[in-house]
């Protein structure tokens, strides 16, 4: 059996992938499944899924902007066309059972290759609102999950709510591994500061912006994105203005599982952008969190899955706009004087997760396969 996994190149399209593949595995370890993946070319998703052993096949992916762009023109009328040349060709020599799409632009190409070779089309959708891509294969797709209980567009008839697949490994962390992995100090309550897997920059500015004031009593582990590191590194240390207080802050680019798992263990407050991946790890380790929604996703996306999240009091939502020094530093003082409202966070954020989610897709994905 051939299943045949596409997604749009992002970390957050790339990581349930890895999630539902490895719990597939646990459920029917035997050698007879094979996995592929058919998507536009990224480093940093291909590296991921290779790890997992997936079979790849990349293709040329455009992009249908919702503004004017001339580029539009050229991914509309020659780079999606080219795209779905070579995603017909190459699902004609996997020959899958089945195709699992996360979305993104890069994958619509895929989904409509396989819905004219009429190869049963799954979809995942991660956010609140459905990107174009989704949107349209949604439409002749055999099965609709879904992370959020109310997913715009959506017939509620046709979809199961799953949660969003996060790896269950994440979940395993350790406060005192991350001590040494950080050369934390555990003297001081812990901040993660996220900003998706390429960092934020906006992000990444406020919190040298609020440097001073934040180490005074907080300790942080700053995660940068990969190319800022030594930028936000250089700027910390000439913002700091207290030396001593080096060693309460802990910049790095990028955490793989392993660092992240500990990370989320050690922390007790998170702040984060709010895409759906981020969201159901956040939910699923319990942790507290603030959420700051990018302000150019696609659809606003990102403001709606940080509210439809905060609303059962899991998490405070500021918007980029309100992102000053004293409406933060109000906010993070009021919770570490109640701890009360921490711990009915921590309960909220538990109850909102759905940390079986590729498991469920996966029995899904595998009931098929058996009863087809």
């Amino acid at each position: 059996m051939k299943i045949l996994f596409t997604g749009g190149g992002t970390g957050g399209h790339v990581f349930p992938l890895v999630a539902i593949v490895r719990e597939i595995r646990r459920i029917y370890p035997k050698k007879d499944l094979e996995f592929y993946y058919l998507g536009p070319k990224d480093d940093f998703g291909l590296i991921l899924l290779s790890q997992e052993d997936f079979i790849i096949k990349t293709i040329i992916s455009g992009k249908i902007r919702r503004y004017f762009s001339l580029q539009n023109f050229v991914d509309i009328f020659f780079k999606i066309p080219f795209g779905i040349i070579q995603s017909l060709f190459l699902i004609l020599s996997i020959k899958p059972d089945l195709l699992f799409s996360k979305g993104g632009s890069g994958s619509i190409a895929v989904t409509l290759s396989a819905r004219f070779l009429k190869i049963p089309v799954f979809l995942h959708e991660s956010d609140v609102v459905p990107g174009l891509s989704n949107q349209t294969t949604a439409k002749w797709a055999k099965k609709i999950f879904t992370s959020f209980p109310k997913t715009e567009y959506f017939n509620p008839e046709k979809i199961t709510i799953t949660g969003n697949p996060i790896r269950s490994d994440i979940l395993e962390g350790d406060k005192q591994t991350a001590a040494e992995i950080f050369n934390l100090t555990l003297s001081k309550p812990i901040f993660l500061v996220i900003g998706g897997s390429q960092g934020a920059e906006t992000i990444n500015d406020f919190i040298l912006n609020v440097l001073n004031n934040l180490l005074k009593d907080y300790e942080i582990i700053h995660v940068t994105g990969s190319l800022n590191v030594k930028e936000v590194s250089a700027e910390a240390q000439v913002a700091m203005q207290d030396k001593s207080l080096d060693k309460y802050y802990h910049p790095i680019g990028f955490l793989n599982e392993e660092k992240m798992r500990h990370a989320y263990k050690a922390a007790d407050l998170i702040i984060s952008r709010s895409g759906s991946g981020s969201i159901f790890e956040i939910a699923a380790v319990g942790k507290p969190s603030i959420l700051i929604p990018l302000p150019s996703a696609a659809a606003d996306h990102q403001s709606k899955n940080a509210y439809a999240y905060a609303q059962n009091g899991s998490a405070i939502v500021v918007e980029q706009e309100n992102l000053t020094p004293n409406f933060f530093m109000e906010n993070v003082q009021l919770l570490f004087l109640h701890p009360e409202k921490l711990e009915e966070m921590k309960q909220s954020a538990l109850a909102f997760a759905k940390p079986l989610a590729a498991r469920a897709v996966a029995r899904e994905i595998l009931e098929f396969l058996m009863l087809d």
